[in-house]
């Protein structure tokens, strides 16, 4: 009985107070603000620019603009200056844009987050904006895998590196046994100002082209009288090959070392021979060869060592298929998205781990061993007069004792400079003391 009038008891409080805070001049709290719909705009070279029209319910403590790029692990905070008290307003923030800090064809989503001063949020919807080169009236084919966009050159230009492109793409997937859904993007630039505009300044002066997994986007310098050239059936499938490869071995904890990257792309693309097999069979016999572990992440910058990278690197992916075949190619670039370790992949592919595979490689090429660069450890100097090696650990210690007699070290004597200097510092730290206590007993 009594636990059936406290449950009364309970839902008739309950009542009251919803009736309390329906009752006029009683209102609950507001979330810190209200959202319209937000807008999003590009202006190539310069800035994107977002608004958001909202209503505040006082002075927000902060107001921030929330970005996400393509493949990033979360989204870039960009805080606004807080313009004032309860009003209908528009929020906006210009994001800058200079050459090369966004790629065209980027995607981005942005969303703004309002904070209260007790620390209550409100989060407005997402907005997408897509930064577009549009200096350039751009014509556009579109194939089963590929989207070709280019400015300059004829029907037959767009149409032959449409084809070029499709073949590599399915090719590359394959051999690699992938299934591409989403399309890519090729935009061809026509003059190398444009194109190393999109690179930004940080783009090496030899690249003819570059891909990005992030936006599934291919850029290449071509200009329409060199769609004939044999470089091109070169330069477009090794680009769309690292797309491919991107997406077979897609995980989000490891990515494979660039070796193996550029080394497939190549071997795809032309094989492996002419200048590159001449540079690493002159390097071989010199002793000049890069270890693979030192080609994991950035190539050289020097025409030479930049050219004995690819080299080497479709050397490698060449002597893994000779020896241990193409499905174990297929098994190892397919481990990664476990996200194995590259030992781990590589053990479980062929075997054995990545030292064991360089030195193997380096074994069929009857290379000399590399030449090691970088920090090395200082020759030992002489040691000072009176000093012996220890006779059970081989350390060196002091001579306490006679010459030529082992001894123990001896506990180092203190400089008498440090003796006199703790000294005095003891004796200005007593006379405080003194001083203090006088001064307290007197007051």
């Amino acid at each position: 009985m009594r636990r059936r009038r406290g449950r009364v008891a309970l839902l008739l409080a309950m009542a009251d107070l919803l009736a309390l805070s329906s009752a006029p001049g009683m209102a609950l709290a507001a979330d810190p603000a209200a959202f319209g719909s937000p807008t999003a705009t590009a202006a190539y070279g310069e800035r994107i620019t977002f608004r958001q029209p909202a209503t505040l319910h006082g002075r927000p403590k902060r107001v921030e603009v929330l970005v996400e790029f393509p493949g990033a692990t979360g989204p870039q905070v960009f805080e606004v200056p807080n313009r004032g008290a309860a009003a209908q307003t528009t929020l906006e923030y210009e994001l800058a844009v200079t050459s090369g800090s966004i790629l065209p064809n980027t995607t981005l989503t942005a969303r703004w987050r309002v904070t209260s001063d007790d620390g209550s949020v409100t989060l407005g919807p997402p907005v997408n904006v897509t930064y577009q080169d549009t200096k350039h009236e751009w014509q556009t084919r579109a194939g089963d895998l590929v989207r070709i966009h280019w400015y300059a050159g004829s029907d037959a230009f767009g149409e032959r590196a449409l084809a070029i492109g499709e073949r590599a793409v399915r090719e590359t997937s394959e051999l690699l046994g992938v299934t591409e859904k989403d399309p890519i993007d090729f935009f061809v630039y026509a003059d190398q100002t444009a194109f190393y505009d999109v690179l930004g300044p940080g783009s090496r002066e030899n690249v003819g082209g570059q891909a990005n997994a992030e936006i599934r986007t291919l850029f290449a310098l071509i200009k329409p009288d060199e769609i004939d050239q044999p470089w091109v059936e070169i330069v477009i499938p090794h680009e769309l090959t690292h797309l491919v490869f991107d997406t077979a071995v897609k995980n989000p904890y490891h990515f494979p070392p660039r070796w193996l990257n550029e080394g497939l792309a190549v071997y795809l693309s032309e094989g492996h021979g002419g200048d590159y097999r001449g540079a690493v069979e002159d390097a071989a016999r010199d002793g000049s060869l890069i270890p693979l572990g030192g080609l994991t992440g950035q190539f050289p910058t020097t025409r030479d060592r930049f050219l004995l990278a690819y080299g080497e690197s479709v050397s490698a992916v060449d002597y893994l298929i000779r020896t241990h075949g193409k499905d174990a190619l297929i098994g190892l670039i397919k481990s990664y998205t476990k996200g194995l370790t590259d030992d781990e992949g590589f053990s479980a592919a062929i075997g054995i781990d990545t030292s064991a595979f360089d030195e193997a490689w380096r074994t069929d090429l009857d290379a000399k061993d590399p030449v090691a660069y970088g920090p090395k450890d200082a020759p030992p100097g002489p040691l000072p007069p009176g000093w012996i090696a220890h006779p059970a650990a081989g350390g060196d210690l002091p001579n306490s004792g006679a010459p030529g007699a082992p001894s123990a070290a001896r506990p180092a004597e203190t400089p008498p400079v440090l003796i006199g200097a703790g000294l005095a510092l003891g004796a200005v730290v007593l006379v405080g003391l003194i001083a203090w206590r006088r001064r307290r007993t007197a007051g």
